[in-house]
C-alpha cells in the first residue's frame, strides 16, 4: 500500500492465538516486520519454536479447550503487555464427517472451542481496550465458509457463521469509538488445513470422498498464507471496520458478488459442482 503507516505506529502490541503454522504464522511474522510486539499463542510452545527467536515475540502456551483458562491466560499477558492494541482471534481447526453419522460430541467440542471460546477471548479483549480507553483493533478470522458452506464440515461453518455474526454485532456496538472490528474471511490457502482436519470414524460415502477430494486440491493450490496476511495489514492501516475477503479470485470476489444477486438455487448448485457433488 503506497505512503502506508508502518504497522507499529498504529498498533505497539499484538495478541495472536494459532501463531505456530497456517495463517496464524503469516499474520505473527508480518506484525513482527511491522515493529509490533506480538504474544503469540500454541498449544504446546515447542510449535512456536520457529518465531520464539525472533525480536518482540513472546510465545504462550494456550489450548482453547479449556475457555477459562484461556481467558486467565489472555488477561496475565495483557498485564505483561501493558494491554493489547491488537488482538486476533485465529486458532481453530476443521473436523470433517457426515452430521448424522458423526457422533454429536465432536461437533459439540468444536463449536465451544472455535465459537464459544473464541467468543470468550473476544469479550476479554474488548473489555481491556474499552477500560483503556485507548484505540485498538479486536479481529476474528472468519472464513468464506461463513457464505459458502463446506460440504461435510457443518461445525466448522457453523462456528465460522458465527463469529461473522459476532463481528457485525461488534462494528454496530462500537459505532464512533476508537476500536476497529474486522471480520476477515479467507478462502483456500497453502496452509496444510488439510492435513489437520479431523475425520471421525465412520462410513464414508462417495459423495464424501469426492468432495474431500476437491478440498484439497483447493487447499493445495491456493495463494499463500502470506497474501492474507498483507490483506490484514491493508486492512489494519484503514483504521476503520469492515469485512475482508481475502483468497483467489474466484472465492473473494466474483463468488461474493454471484451470491448477492443470484438465485439462492442458483448459488447451492454451483458450491455442489464445485465440490463435485
Amino acid at each position: 500500500m503506497p505512503n502506508s503507516p508502518r504497522l507499529s505506529s498504529l498498533y505497539r502490541t499484538a495478541f495472536v492465538t494459532g501463531a505456530s503454522t497456517g495463517l496464524g504464522r503469516a499474520f505473527a511474522g508480518m506484525l513482527l516486520d511491522e515493529g509490533v510486539q506480538v504474544w503469540g499463542t500454541a498449544r504446546q510452545l515447542t510449535r512456536l519454536d520457529g518465531l520464539a527467536g525472533k525480536p518482540g515475540f513472546y510465545p504462550v502456551a494456550l489450548d482453547l479447550k479449556d475457555g477459562a483458562a484461556a481467558e486467565r491466560i489472555f488477561v496475565e499477558a495483557a498485564k505483561q503487555a501493558g494491554g493489547f492494541d491488537l488482538v486476533i482471534n485465529n486458532a481453530g481447526y476443521g473436523a470433517f464427517g457426515d452430521f448424522a453419522a458423526t457422533d454429536f460430541a465432536v461437533w459439540r467440542e468444536q463449536l465451544e472451542v472455535m465459537l464459544i471460546n473464541t467468543a470468550r477471548l473476544a469479550h476479554a479483549a474488548l473489555r481491556d481496550l474499552r477500560a483503556r480507553g485507548t484505540a485498538g483493533a479486536l479481529v476474528n478470522i472468519s472464513s468464506l465458509a461463513a457464505e459458502f458452506p463446506l460440504p461435510f464440515q457443518s461445525a466448522y461453518n457453523m462456528t465460522k457463521a458465527g463469529l461473522t455474526a459476532l463481528n457485525e454485532s461488534l462494528m454496530i456496538e462500537t459505532t464512533g469509538t476508537p476500536i476497529v472490528i474486522l471480520d476477515v474471511r479467507p478462502g483456500d490457502y497453502r496452509t496444510d488445513f488439510e492435513g489437520s482436519v479431523m475425520r471421525p470414524e465412520g462410513e464414508t460415502t462417495a459423495a464424501m470422498t469426492r468432495a474431500w477430494g476437491a478440498f484439497t486440491r483447493m487447499m493445495q493450490t491456493g495463494p499463500a498464507p502470506e497474501h492474507a496476511a498483507q490483506a490484514l495489514r491493508r486492512a489494519l492501516c484503514k483504521r476503520r471496520s469492515g469485512t475482508v475477503r481475502c483468497g483467489r479470485i474466484f472465492q473473494a470476489i466474483i463468488a461474493p458478488l454471484l451470491a448477492r444477486f443470484a438465485p439462492l438455487t442458483l448459488k447451492r448448485r454451483i458450491q455442489a459442482r464445485y465440490f463435485d457433488l
